[in-house]
């Protein structure tokens, strides 16, 4: 597959009809202004005929994402959608959502966040969150500066959406502001308990020594008009002062209920109660299911591979649970979000 510096190698034609139920797709690279290196991703569209059949995150564990490679893109307009992975996750992980949506007529845009992507993964630089948006924002631009969706994209309907710590930064950018202290007051309270928590004390890493300035500052980007958050992250210790900035439609999606509820990410928990600081939020609680459903499906070894490796247990969903059915509930839910 081809990469370019987010100029796309595929055509325009005239008809607006999807060619085959298949998502066109093109790898890209650009440069962002807090990066040496490249920062890679894909762009994801309504496709016509042509382009080559290709598999996206298929693996030893994962069932890849069909889509068609530098297929041409269909004429549109189409809403735009921003989608960011999460921590130690890649634009592979959540292919089934991206080419989900391109399929259902979205244009949208992915990157693999330098710092925490699976093979480029620092914890400490990775809690810079608001580089995630400067990532979103510059993939943006240059879409938007591209002449070849002149006319194609549909501006007054720009969704930013993310999984997990992706799911803050789609708040982020849609107006959410953090709260460092409050997030290290809830560090303190719930220890290990949370995976989150866990995970910092284990790194290290002493959150009141970071800085709170750059954590709390505001980072909306005024083109997003949606936002949908699938089990974010970041979401405790905020005041309603830190979700007033937020666009008005927003949709919150949790995954698992009891038990299989992570507690890192449940938004509405006590001491997060950040579903309840948005009221007008639409909220969808989907169950069986966890955390690690929004992954791509796993094949029949997938869970015995990892556990040979010592790996997490990604593949292990909650008796019931159907991972592609999830997938599918989380594609429509978005997809009516954004009038598709």
């Amino acid at each position: 597959m081809k990469n370019t510096v987010l100029s796309f190698a595929f055509a325009v034609t005239a008809s607006s009809a999807l060619a085959n139920g298949l998502a066109g797709y093109e790898a890209v690279t650009f440069p962002v202004a807090y990066q040496d290196a490249l920062v890679s991703g894909a762009i994801w569209y309504p496709a016509t005929d042509g382009g080559t059949a290709v598999s996206i995150g298929e693996n030893g564990v994962f069932h890849g994402t069909a889509v068609q490679d530098a297929a041409p893109i269909a004429a549109g307009p189409f809403p735009v959608v921003l989608v960011s992975h999460g921590l130690g996750g890649n634009i592979r992980t959540l292919s089934w959502l991206t080419a989900g949506l391109a399929a259902r007529g979205a244009v949208v845009v992915s990157v693999d966040h330098p710092n925490s992507t699976t093979q480029n993964f620092d914890l400490r630089a990775g809690l810079n969150h608001w580089t995630r948006v400067q990532d979103l924002q510059t993939a943006l631009d240059k879409l938007e500066s591209d002449p070849r969706f002149s006319g194609r994209l549909d501006m007054t309907r720009v969704m930013a959406a993310g999984f997990s710590y992706g799911g803050w930064t789609a708040l982020s950018m849609g107006g959410i502001t953090g709260n460092l202290a409050g997030y290290a007051a809830h560090c303190t309270e719930v220890g290990s308990a949370s995976s989150h928590c866990a995970d910092l004390a284990e790194g290290g890493i002493d959150l009141s020594s970071l800085d709170a300035a750059a954590w709390d500052a505001p980072y909306k980007d005024d083109r997003i008009t949606m936002v949908a958050a699938i089990d974010p992250g970041l979401v405790y210790g905020l005041d309603q002062t830190d979700v007033q900035a937020l666009v008005d439609d927003v949709l919150l999606i949790g995954l698992g209920e009891g038990a299989d509820r992570l507690l890192a990410t449940d938004f509405s928990a006590t001491g997060s109660d950040f579903a309840a600081k948005l009221p007008d939020a639409k909220v969808e609680v989907i169950a069986p299911a966890s955390h690690f459903s929004a992954l791509l499906p796993c094949k029949p070894m997938g869970a015995e591979i990892l556990k040979e490796e010592g790996d997490d247990p990604v593949c292990d969903d909650p008796a019931g649970s159907d991972r592609v059915a999830v997938h599918d509930r989380i594609i429509a839910k978005i997809a009516a979000q954004l009038g598709l």
